[in-house]
């Protein structure tokens, strides 16, 4: 039996601390944007925002389930479905995710872990932005139709 055991990706990062600080530096983004800041009903005050995104993320990536026992499931796209999501919305809040990510992981001493930890993690946001997307007028759907028969 090893005495290696399993590292979280959450404990890898170091905890909710990153989360946190990857969540202020994107709500600082999303405070000066002009075209996501109007989809926030509290624009005065991000700071319920920031604390569930940070809450969902460290649960996501292994962390507390706080998240769930405070909100329950989820349900990205259904919480999402309110606001107006379309591809300038989606590449709006990934510029700013991306600079968060970047800036999250600048402290980082070992280069290579910090370019791992960038890409679990556009990994997981590139396809979350793309799915949350509400407004294109077709079904947003990976699933091809059938083939007419005939």
């Amino acid at each position: 039996m090893s005495d290696v055991q399993d590292v979280s990706f959450f404990d890898r990062v170091g905890g909710q601390p990153f989360f946190d600080r990857l969540v202020d530096v994107f709500y600082d983004g999303i405070a000066v944007d002009p075209v996501l800041l109007p989809l926030y009903p509290e624009q005065h005050d991000l700071g319920p925002a920031r604390r569930r995104l940070a809450l969902f993320l460290g649960q996501y990536w292994g962390g507390p389930t706080t998240y769930s026992d405070e909100r329950g499931h989820p349900r990205l796209r259904m919480r999402h479905m309110t606001f107006t999501v379309g591809p300038l919305e989606r590449d709006r809040w990934l510029h700013h995710m991306v600079h968060a990510v970047e800036t999250a992981t600048d402290s980082f001493t070992d280069p290579a872990e910090a370019a791992a930890v960038q890409q679990v993690l556009l990994a997981y946001f590139v396809p979350a932005a793309e799915h949350l997307r509400n407004d294109t007028g077709l079904p947003i759907s990976s699933v091809r139709p059938a083939p007419p028969a005939g």
